[in-house]
C-alpha cells in the first residue's frame, strides 16, 4: 500500500512538472521581431542574369524591416556605381545621405548630390531619385551640369536622365554655353 501510495505521488509530481505555459512555449518557437539591422563598410551588388549591373558601398547600412516592408538607410552617405555589359563603370552617383524603399523600387539621395559619368561630366544637386524598375533618374530641384570636354555649363530646375547619365533633359533649363562650340554644330 505504501508503494501504491509513493507511486502515485511521484506520478503526480511527474504530471504537474510537464505543465508549460503558453505565453513561454510561443515566445520560444516564434521568430523574434528585428525591426532594425546595422551594418558597417557595406557592398552591396545588384546583378541581372548573373552580370554585376550596380554596386552600393556605404559605411554603415541601417536596415528597417516591418513585416515583408524593408528600408535601406545609409545615413553617412553613399557610393554607386554603374555598370555596363561588359562590367565597366559608366557612372557613379554618391550623396551624404540615402534611403532605399522596397515597396516603391526607388532610392533617394540627398545632400551633396555628385552624378558622374565617363565623360567628366558632372551633375550637382540636392536631392535625385533613381527608379531601380526603369533605370531613369531624376529630380524636381536646382541642378548644375558641368561639361568640361564642351567647356559648357548648364543650370536649371527639374532633370530626367538615365543610370548611365548619358542623356539628360532639364526641365527648365537656364545655361552658360561655349559660343564656339555652338558655331561649330551649326
Amino acid at each position: 500500500m505504501r508503494l501504491g501510495i509513493l507511486l502515485l505521488g511521484l506520478f503526480g509530481c511527474i504530471l504537474t512538472a510537464c505543465v508549460n505555459d503558453l505565453a513561454d512555449v510561443k515566445a520560444l518557437t516564434e521568430e523574434p521581431n528585428f525591426k532594425q539591422e546595422v551594418a558597417k563598410d557595406v557592398r552591396i551588388f545588384y546583378s541581372d542574369s548573373a552580370q554585376v549591373k550596380v554596386i552600393i558601398n556605404a559605411p554603415t547600412l541601417r536596415r528597417f524591416k516591418e513585416k515583408s516592408i524593408i528600408n535601406d538607410e545609409f545615413p553617412d552617405g553613399v557610393l554607386v556605381e554603374f555598370m555596363d555589359d561588359n562590367g565597366n563603370v559608366t557612372s557613379w552617383l554618391e550623396a551624404d545621405y540615402a534611403i532605399k524603399a522596397s515597396a516603391d523600387k526607388e532610392v533617394t539621395v540627398k545632400e551633396n548630390v555628385k552624378f558622374y559619368n565617363t565623360e567628366d561630366d558632372k551633375l550637382e544637386t540636392s536631392k535625385l531619385i533613381w527608379n531601380e524598375s526603369d533605370g531613369t533618374v531624376y529630380t524636381d530641384k536646382f541642378v548644375k551640369i558641368s561639361q568640361p570636354s564642351r567647356r559648357d555649363t548648364s543650370y536649371g530646375y527639374g532633370l530626367i536622365t538615365d543610370e548611365k547619365f548619358s542623356k539628360f533633359e532639364i526641365l527648365q533649363f537656364h545655361g552658360v554655353k561655349n559660343a564656339e562650340q555652338l558655331k561649330k554644330n551649326l
